[in-house]
């Protein structure tokens, strides 16, 4: 019987780090996680690194590779178009909740956070923003089962790679898909709130299927 281990300050320090970092896509998929370089990097032990590398494989974000050790996961063509149905459904469920139970104030802000979104200068400033958005609308559909269902989903897509919005105009052209959703979640529309989310998702899908193509000939070599 394996005995449970705790997980220390440092080595939950260590983690979020790496998460940040693979959600910003300084660790794309397909990368090796060395101990020795992380903890030089870091400035601290092998101890809080190795703990972190753990984490991240027991949220399926790292796996052991022969011959390489921990790399970060690399999805395959399969597994995200599994991943973007789930998102489909839950973030499309999730707009038509929203519409009955989104308070005034969220709206408000769900409003100005789209329009922060659409005049962001830099993409990891529209990946915040969108970030935001998404989850204060996660907030808003009031349910908590659901709420802890995406964010076991949003952990997964960290391994996806990089932002989608790196895409040309498509900070532009998601802004107008948010519009829409929120003009469905202010007439308290919850059949158009999810129908326009699921068309956003759907947009976001073939974008991440182009950019993973872009990205698949580096991650071979």
């Amino acid at each position: 019987m394996t005995e449970a281990t705790e997980e220390t300050p440092q080595g939950l320090g260590v983690y979020r780090r790496l998460l940040e970092e693979i959600r910003d896509a300084r660790l794309l998929p397909g990368m090796r996680l060395r101990e020795v370089e992380i903890a030089e990097r870091l400035g601290l032990s092998r101890t809080p690194v190795r703990e972190a590398i753990r984490l991240l494989e027991a949220d399926g974000l790292v796996v052991h590779q022969p011959r390489q050790g921990a790399t970060v996961r690399v999805l395959d063509y399969p597994e995200v178009m599994e991943l973007y149905e789930m998102r489909v459904v839950l973030e499309g469920t999730a707009a038509r909740l929203a519409a009955r139970a989104a308070n005034e104030a969220e709206l408000c802000q769900l409003h100005e956070l789209n329009s922060e979104f659409a005049a962001a200068g830099d993409n990891q400033q529209a990946a915040r923003l969108n970030r935001q958005f998404h989850a204060m609308l996660l907030e808003a559909a009031r349910n908590r089962f659901l709420l802890r269902s995406m964010r076991g989903l949003q952990k997964t897509m960290l391994i996806l790679g990089p932002t989608t919005l790196l895409e040309a105009d498509r900070t532009a052209i998601a802004a107008r898909e948010h519009q829409t959703v929120l003009d469905a979640l202010i007439a308290r529309d919850g059949q158009a709130a999810e129908s326009a989310m699921r068309a956003h998702m759907e947009a976001a899908q073939m974008v991440r299927l182009r950019t993973l193509r872009r990205y698949e000939r580096p991650l071979e070599e």
